[in-house]
């Protein structure tokens, strides 16, 4: 017995012990309503993703091959129709997952409208994004189900036995639109009790990883931006170990953390840190301070200074308060920082680079790595990076240095369409290609993701739209850039009132009437004219 079948008889036999009240109730039609609505909780979900993490997390452990990747949504149908999309083109959901960015909240889901990614947003907007996500994905199963439900009836009232199995199998292998969701918790948005109550709720709706990042909460800045602020170890500790706690509380033991780290671009830091003796954690912080070395005489009124090996050294502090490291010491405090969180509860993590180059990466994974072997990354496909430019400018640098002849291709303008249809353009995209399978060999990038790029694509084909609808094409410019290609290329959206519900909807009517419902879904639906 399948579980579809499993649930007919327990609903039959329920329906016995009910009597003639029960008479309305058809065993099949509940088994279906519950097959269509899997997923009850959004505790269910995030221990159901969590599982999946966790055993993606270990087959990329034995082989680095086997990566994972999503793509940033800001909009329950959004992910919705990357997930519908993925299953129709590459027949499985595996290894890919959906990406919750804090930047597009701000810029999109903010009730005081579009703000920049400083964490000023409604905090409470981040886990209504989650449970709209998971709406969107299960509503996609029960429609698709749907369509199966209507085939399996059609077929057996065509007498196909043939049919019938094939669809039956299909119905009990059926592979669900819900997958994890990694999402962002900024930098935690207050204090360690701040960060504990708002990860309980993003776990609630359904979220099985939780990214945190070590700015201050109240200057935090967005990752590709400058005058950012790190805290010290000590404060973010406190912050993963109160999304850990909000795990363990909820019952999802395996739930993930990844600890984000945005040393490499934050030259400031808000406070020393504490420190007991020479070499402890703190420390190890303030060696990175930019500091002078000063004698008792020289200090003056309201002056910090630090201790060490004998010697007053204060640290270079700015009119805003704030304490800067010295230049050059990014990729040093960024390798203790991963460290320090895998140490300290974190599963993954994530470090924020200015550009997308897989050596650079790999040199600061190879450092952390000599301390926590299995360490693991989630990368940051920026769209904030110019892709074309640094590839081409890597390509560019390979070329010189294997003696080839460069003095075709201008370095600083190597963006000029000029150059396209080149031996260097060719070899850029050729390394844009595989970044991520070889930063996942080489660097050690258990997860990729494209942080906004929903938010570029949505922007892109409504410029398309409303170029040729408002210009010279007309109606042309639907029909051929959309509609057309829906058809054509078979996207679910053509019929946009099946997709929105109402075939379930219809159906449901005849569950719950019979012969009396008034469907919506007949012979005069212009909906048939995508059949």
């Amino acid at each position: 017995m399948t579980a579809y079948n499993d649930d007919i008889a327990a609903i039959r036999v329920l329906k016995e012990q009910h009597g003639s009240g029960w008479d309305a109730i058809d065993p099949e039609s509940a088994a279906r309503m519950r097959a269509q609505n899997r997923f009850r909780t959004g505790l269910e979900i995030a221990q159901y993703t969590a599982d999946i993490m966790r055993r993606d997390m270990a087959e990329y452990d034995a082989d680095s091959s086997v990566y994972t990747q999503s793509l940033g949504v800001w909009h329950g149908f959004i992910g919705q129709q990357k997930l519908i999309s993925i299953k129709k083109h590459l027949k499985s959901t595996n290894k890919r997952y959906l990406y919750l960015s804090g930047w597009m909240v701000a810029a999109l889901r903010s009730e005081f409208g579009p703000l920049p990614d400083q964490s000023m947003h409604e905090k409470t907007s981040v886990p209504a994004l989650i449970e709209e996500l998971y709406t969107f994905l299960r509503q996609a199963d029960a429609r698709e189900l749907d369509l199966l439900f209507t085939q399996l009836d059609r077929a057996r009232s065509a007498g196909d036995e043939t049919a019938v199995e094939f669809i039956q199998s299909q119905i009990d292998n059926y592979e669900t639109h819900v997958v994890p969701i990694i999402a962002d918790i900024d930098a935690g948005f207050g204090n360690p009790e701040a960060t504990y109550l708002l990860a309980k709720k993003m776990i609630e709706a359904g979220a099985c990883a939780i990214q945190i990042e070590n700015q201050v909460s109240d200057e935090k800045q967005c990752g590709h931006q400058d005058g950012k602020v790190t805290v010290p170890h000590e404060d973010f500790i406190a912050k993963l170990t109160a999304v850990r706690y909000a795990f363990l509380e909820l019952g999802i033991d395996n739930g993930i953390i990844v600890a984000r780290t945005d040393s490499l671009g934050a030259g400031l830091t808000q406070k020393l840190a504490v420190t007991h003796e020479p070499g402890d954690l703190g420390d190890r912080y303030n060696s990175f301070l930019d500091v002078e070395e000063i004698s008792e005489g020289d200090l003056g009124n309201g002056d910090v200074v630090i201790k060490r090996d004998g010697r007053l050294l204060r640290p270079k502090r700015l009119a805003s308060n704030l304490y800067q490291f010295r230049s050059g010491t990014g990729e040093e405090r960024v390798v203790l920082d991963c460290i320090t969180s895998l140490r300290n509860g974190a599963d993954l993590l994530w470090i924020e680079t200015e550009k997308p180059h897989v050596e650079q990466i790999a040199g600061m994974v190879d450092a952390i790595r000599a301390e926590v072997p299995n360490a693991k990354l989630v990368y940051n496909n920026s769209p904030s990076f110019n892709w074309t430019l640094s590839f081409r400018q890597q390509a560019y640098d390979l070329l010189a240095e294997q003696g080839e002849d460069v003095s075709a291709y201008d370095r600083g303008d190597l963006m000029n369409v000029q150059y396209d249809d080149t031996e260097l353009a060719r070899l850029a995209d050729e390394k844009i290609r595989t970044f991520q399978r070889e930063g996942s060999a080489r660097a050690g990038i258990f997860h990729h993701l494209i942080t906004l790029p929903t938010y570029h694509t949505a922007a892109l084909s409504t410029d398309d739209l409303a170029k040729g609808y408002f210009g010279d094409e007309g109606m042309l410019a639907y029909v051929k850039g959309v509609q057309r290609r829906e058809i054509r290329e078979g996207i679910a959206t053509v019929k946009h009132q099946n997709m929105a519900g109402s075939d379930i909807g219809d159906n449901h009517k005849e569950y719950f009437a019979g012969d009396a419902a008034l469907k919506a879904g007949g012979q005069h639906n212009t909906m048939n004219q995508f059949n």
